[in-house]
């Protein structure tokens, strides 16, 4: 029974400390700071589109109309 709890607790502490390392934590704020990007760029919410429509042009130089 102990060896058990201990496999599980071993288990476990590997998976935070995995999930807590640095470079799981980079790739998953660039992730999501790209999703956000990709989502304002390619929005077609008039409101956000049309605030970021010049940024978009100039930055990306992909027309949109």
């Amino acid at each position: 029974m102990m060896t058990t709890q201990s496999s599980s607790s071993s288990v476990w502490q590997q998976t935070a400390r995995l999930t807590l390392s640095t470079p799981v934590q980079a790739t998953l704020y660039i992730s999501l700071f790209a999703l956000t990007v990709w989502t304002v760029y390619f929005t077609t919410y008039p409101a956000v589109h049309n605030k970021v429509h010049s940024l978009r042009h100039h930055t990306l130089m992909v027309s949109c109309h």
